[in-house]
């Protein structure tokens, strides 16, 4: 027996279809609503659906990329690129935001930045929507302050105490030291390995001292061959030699004149070129090559050198009146393996500088990164950190935010280097609060001693090491209690930290 079907309600059948009929008005006045507001707003807005498809843009995107719907609408995403990779298709693979993304957009290449973020429906992926910003005004601007800095800077100096990053109590000392070595016109002589920021220091001092208005003249000793160091350095008239310049030519200490002159690495000069620089620091006056005037000079001098003047002094290298003459305010800039506090800081300002250079976005770095860059002994200084960290930036892929332990190259001790440490040792060297960390068992001052058959000098030298390594594990590595433990200055005993290589236990 046929059962009959169920006869649909007519009744029922319309209020389904005026309910629809409803929702889809709605939807459509939603939609509407939506455009009008993407429409009004001035930042520029592009839209895709799941399958990376153009959805909408707005006449802000068109004003700023040159493109109309009819060239993106319905076309896969990252057409409109000129430069760089679609943010969108990042976007729809990830299901998660992006920040601050660098691009070049449009047949004018407009350099832009961008913000896009998945939309999700009830947990279902329905297209990306993404803000894009005009960066190619505010990046000329920037150039442009860029360059009259520089010029300004060529005139001035570059760095300023500000531009040193340190807290540690080793580098406070030095920055102390330095600031009251910019406020009179005595000579200085910055003493520290390579990469320690020699050049930063000398700069800060001239940009502090009153002479800040007038010219701040580098000179790399070691890049200049010695036959052409003295017509630099003093100058020559017209005619002084076969190739003079018409008209002659003003030298380093005339330019330099009211101003400040930093020679880097003195101690590559030769003992005739350092004979006639003696002259100039003793009489304050010059003569140009080929010619008779005798010129007065008024320029500040500032030195930096990584090696032991000292000691190049005793092998008969450097005149050791020019040293004294030097001398006159010595500053020590301390490894950075004796300021590993000061790594985390140091890290995060290069950090934002890259960023900044390569157009990239790192905004975290993590907790381990910063343990492993501490655990490292750094001979190559705050230079190779810069070095390190602008290899690891470069590398990363172009959408990452935060800086890994394995997005670092392999920090390896080279072989038969004498500052290793050991896991974790020696992290806060320099901070003050663990100071120097003792690698091998001190044992009595007599196991330090040299040697029968070495001289007085050495035996002397030895002695004073192993009395200060003594004293030092006695206070815990703290070098302000050392060195009014032993009656001496702290910047004294930085001096013989370095000079002993006391680091190094």
């Amino acid at each position: 027996m046929e059962h009959a079907s169920n006869p649909i309600d007519p009744l029922q059948s319309d209020r389904i279809l005026q309910e629809m009929a409803a929702q889809n008005m709605e939807l459509k006045r939603i939609r509407k609503v939506l455009e009008a507001i993407i429409n009004a707003s001035e930042e520029a807005i592009s839209v895709v659906d799941e399958n990376g498809l153009g959805m909408m843009i707005n006449p802000a995107y068109t004003r700023i990329t040159g493109l109309t719907p009819k060239d993106i609408l319905k076309k896969p995403a990252g057409e409109d690129i000129a430069e760089g990779k679609s943010v969108h298709l990042q976007v729809l693979k990830t299901r998660k935001p992006i920040k601050g993304a660098h691009l070049k957009v449009g047949p004018g290449k407009k350099h832009v930045t961008i913000n896009a973020a998945p939309v999700i429906v009830d947990g279902k992926l329905m297209g990306s929507i993404a803000v894009i910003h005009d960066f190619s005004e505010l990046k000329q601007l920037t150039e442009a302050l860029s360059t009259a800095r520089h010029i300004i800077r060529k005139l001035e100096s570059k760095y300023t105490f500000a531009d040193i990053i340190g807290e540690s109590e080793a580098m406070q000392i030095t920055v102390a030291s330095a600031k009251n070595a910019a406020l009179v016109p005595a000579t200085v002589l910055l003493r520290g390995e390579s990469g320690t920021g020699k050049e930063l220091f000398a700069h800060a001092i001239h940009h502090a001292s009153p002479r800040r208005n007038k010219k701040f003249i580098r000179v790399n000793c070691a890049a200049i061959v010695d036959s052409l160091f003295e017509s630099e350095l003093f100058g020559y008239e017209d005619g002084a030699f076969t190739g003079a310049r018409s008209g002659g030519k003003k030298g380093w200490f005339e330019e330099a004149d009211g101003g400040t002159i930093f020679f880097d690495e003195i101690s590559e000069l030769s003992m005739n070129t350092q004979a006639k620089l003696l002259r100039v620091l003793q009489e304050k006056e010059l003569v140009k090559i080929g010619g008779i005037d005798v010129i007065p000079i008024d320029v500040r001098v500032i030195t930096a050198t990584h090696v032991d003047l000292v000691a190049a002094v005793d092998q008969g290298r450097f005149r050791h009146d020019l040293f004294y003459r030097l001398n006159v305010m010595p500053i020590f800039i301390p490894p950075l393996r004796l300021r590993k506090g000061d790594i985390e800081r140091l890290t995060e300002h290069i950090v934002r500088k890259l960023n900044q250079e390569f157009g990239r976005n790192i905004t975290e770095i993590m907790p381990e990164t910063h343990t492993r860059l501490r655990r490292y002994h750094w001979p190559g200084n705050v230079r190779e950190l810069e070095n390190i960290l602008a290899q690891t930036i470069a590398q990363m892929g172009f959408f990452k935010t935060m800086i890994r332990p394995e997005h670092l190259p392999d920090l390896k001790m080279p072989s038969g280097a004498p500052y290793a440490l050991s896991n974790g040792v020696g992290e806060d060297a320099g901070n003050g609060k663990n100071g120097l960390e003792i690698h091998q068992g001190m044992g009595d001052l007599e196991q330090h001693l040299p040697d029968p058959g070495e001289d007085l000098k050495s035996f002397l030298a030895h002695t004073e090491a192993a009395f200060i390594r003594k004293i030092l594990k006695k206070n815990n590595g703290n070098r302000t209690k050392a060195a009014k433990a032993l009656g001496i200055s702290i910047r004294s005993l930085y001096l013989k930290i370095e000079k002993y290589g006391i680091g190094r236990f």
